[in-house]
């Protein structure tokens, strides 16, 4: 008959568990772990829908940041393709490379506002092929009203403010987006307006 030491076999156990424990923590071991690590948590950010895709949020633009944010709209139906609509004042006689260069701020704007905000509805946008639409209105008054809008109405907006090194005057707002949304709703917004 054999009689086992349980505390020479039970310390022989926590010696090999130190030693694999201690093996984890080297460096070689522990960085690719790290990075590993970090980039599948990037991956489980980027993939997963946000808090906010139950509802669609009023994005806030460069010209009112300070305001508060607020849930104003359900979210689209799956079945309908968003689009962003780009709105230009007239008013400014800008010529053509100033228009596109303005155009180009305000999508690239829109689409760091919600990378912030919304990742869920950016996603949706992209999925549709992130059709964009370039209409005209007469003034700034319109431009104001067009923005009211569709910030009633859910609609994310953002507003260009020109820095007045070529064209036009500095502080000018030259460039409206409104959207990504649902066709239909930024149709009802923007919908007799123009194209440009």
């Amino acid at each position: 008959m054999r009689i086992f030491n349980s505390s020479s076999h039970s310390s022989k156990k926590e010696k090999e568990e130190k030693e694999w424990l201690g093996a984890s923590f080297k460096a070689e071991n522990f960085i690719p772990g790290m990075v590993i690590g970090f980039i599948l948590g990037l991956l489980l950010d980027l993939y997963k829908p946000s808090k906010s895709s139950n509802t669609l949020k009023k994005t806030s633009h460069l010209l009112s940041r300070n305001q508060p944010e607020k849930i104003l709209a359900p979210p689209k139906p799956d079945d309908e393709d968003l689009k962003m609509v780009l709105v230009v004042r007239q008013d400014l006689k800008m010529a053509q490379g100033k228009i596109a260069s303005q155009c180009a701020h305000a999508a690239t704007g829109m689409y760091a506002e919600l990378m912030q905000s919304d990742r869920y509805l950016l996603r949706q946008w992209e999925q549709c092929g992130q059709p964009k639409i370039v209409v005209t209105c007469k003034n700034q008054q319109e431009m104001n009203k067009l923005k009211e809008a569709a910030e009633n109405i859910g609609l994310p907006t953002f507003v260009v403010a020109d820095a007045g090194r070529t064209q036009v005057a500095s502080g000018s707002r030259t460039v409206l987006a409104v959207g990504p949304g649902s066709k239909s709703a930024v149709d009802s917004v923007t919908g007799k307006q123009r194209l440009l």
